[in-house]
This record gives structure tokens, C-alpha cells and sequence, in this order.
């Protein structure tokens, strides 16, 4: 993602941040959401689309690379693997548990054991040991499939949106599902009490896109730091 492209997705954010809890707006809103969301994550095979933010993350992405933990950048010290696992997990929770109330992708497509780590969890929080374990020993192939599954159903769930529901919020029930599901460490209860003071609406404005645009600068300062 270059400047220009850099200041077009920042424009568009500040944009939806303006009508997305607008009924009138609605359509419009989800259009700017789909492509925020789509200019971030990989793009999909042989249909001809630009190349993404995290496409041009794994172009000649060495894997000691992606791996490498910890690292010396400015305001964070975690490796590309999980800058990219965090960042899909807080949506798969955000998107899935309280936004439609329906099963993570981390259990219907079965990554809880294809990812081969044992972290369910959203990722605040995690010690030292288990960054460096996790960088080390997640299945790259199925973090990438993870992360395009987790984005299939987040405009899946999207699209079929009507006027007004960006606008509610979770219930205690969905919240209770998050603490059933282990998703926050008991240590990051702070996280919850952040998410419950938030609609549908700011889940997509922070998790659903302006997260993921955060993490993949951080993921992209690693990689040129590494591979100058």
C-alpha cells in the first residue's frame, strides 16, 4: 500500500466514521466498508483484483522473517506472524461472537487445531514464552487460510446487514459467550468492558478495519526492517 493508496483508505475511514450509524447512509456505509476490508486482507485467487495491503506483507516474505520474535520497531516489539494471528482473532471474536451472534470461524473451519498452537484467545495479554511459541510454531498455511476465512465471513456477515443494525450493541449473553469461549484471557478483562461500550458500528470501525490497518503497519515495519 503506497502513500496514495495509505491517504485514500484514511479519507474513506473518516468518511464512514461520519454515516455509518446513519439508517439513511446505510448502503453507502457498507459499500466503504467492504472496500476498507478488502484493500487489507489477501485477495482472492484468479479474480483479478489490485493487490491488497497484506498481499504486498507476504511478497517475498521469508518465513525466518515472519517468524522472528522479538523484534526492535517502534511501538512494538512482536513478529509479523502475530501481528497477522492478533489482529484476525480480534475479528473472528468481534465480528462473529458479538456482532452475529454466530460460531468463530476459529471452530467451523477447524483452525483451533490446524493453526497447531494451542492459543484460543484474542492475544492481549500473552507472555513472553508464548509470543515467541506461538511465532515459532503456527502453521503458516493455515493462519493464511484462517485469516481469508475469517474476512469471507466478516463481508459475508456485512452484506446482509439492514439499516439500523450497525447501530445496536452486544448483548450479555454474546458477552458471556466470549468468557465461556475463553476468547479473553482473564488477565484482559479491561477489553470486554472496552467492547461492551460499543456498537455494532464501532467493531467495524476498529477491529473489522482500522485494527487490521494498524497491525499490517506494524507487520510491514518489521519486514523492511529485517529484509532492507
Amino acid at each position: 500500500m503506497n502513500t496514495e493508496q495509505r491517504n485514500h483508505w484514511n479519507r474513506q475511514h473518516k468518511m464512514l466514521s461520519r454515516i455509518i450509524t446513519k439508517p439513511e447512509a446505510h448502503t453507502e456505509a457498507v459499500a466503504i466498508i467492504l472496500e476498507l476490508h478488502t484493500s487489507l486482507y489477501a485477495s482472492e485467487e484468479g479474480n483479478g483484483e489490485q493487490a491488497t495491503y497484506e498481499d504486498a506483507l507476504w511478497d517475498q516474505l521469508l518465513e525466518s522473517t515472519a517468524r522472528s520474535y522479538p523484534v526492535q520497531t517502534p511501538g512494538s516489539r512482536n513478529s509479523i506472524i502475530w501481528h497477522l494471528w492478533h489482529s484476525a482473532r480480534i475479528e473472528d471474536i468481534t465480528m462473529n461472537i458479538l456482532g452475529a451472534d454466530r460460531e468463530q470461524v476459529l471452530y467451523s473451519g477447524q483452525y483451533a487445531r490446524r493453526l497447531g498452537v494451542p492459543y484460543v484467545h484474542s492475544g492481549n495479554g500473552m507472555s513472553e514464552q508464548d509470543v515467541a511459541a506461538l511465532s515459532r510454531e503456527v502453521n503458516l498455511g493455515a493462519l493464511s487460510e484462517y485469516r481469508r476465512d475469517v474476512a469471507r465471513r466478516t463481508r459475508s456477515i456485512l452484506s446482509a446487514l439492514e439499516p439500523g443494525q450497525l447501530g445496536m450493541k452486544a448483548t450479555p449473553a454474546q458477552f458471556e459467550r466470549v468468557r465461556e469461549e475463553k476468547a479473553v484471557l482473564d488477565t484482559e478483562q479491561w477489553l470486554l468492558d472496552y467492547w461492551g461500550g460499543k456498537t455494532f458500528a464501532g467493531h467495524v470501525l476498529m477491529p473489522a478495519t482500522r485494527h487490521n490497518f494498524v497491525h499490517l503497519n506494524k507487520a510491514m515495519r518489521v519486514k523492511l526492517l529485517l529484509q532492507k
